[in-house]
């Protein structure tokens, strides 16, 4: 029961989030485009999701943080002897590529 409490709760907020965005999308598009293109015309809330729709899919962003990527790298930190993260301290201080040494 906890659980779906817990679902239930993460897709209400990404509903949220998501109505936010919209909302914020159109009131900057309504407030700044037609005041600098003359052929321009306010948008409704349905266009903008679109547009923000579009806009994640042309310049892919909302990418949130590290995700997966960071916790690869802590295993790996996690996986070296305390000799390999020294010189890998070592070769990050200088500049060099911790792996090969250049």
């Amino acid at each position: 029961m906890n659980l779906r409490i817990k679902c239930a709760g993460k897709a209400l907020l990404v509903v949220v989030a998501i109505a936010a965005l919209g909302w914020v999308v159109m009131m900057l598009w309504n407030w700044v485009i037609p005041a600098l293109f003359a052929g321009a015309r306010a948008i409704d809330f349905a266009h903008a999701l679109g547009l923000l729709a579009l806009s994640r899919i042309l310049f892919g962003g909302f990418r949130g943080h590290r995700g997966w990527h960071g916790r690869r790298h802590w295993r790996k930190w996690e996986s070296m002897t305390p000799e390999e993260r020294e010189r890998f301290r070592a070769a990050w201080h200088s500049g060099s590529n911790p792996r090969t040494g250049e």
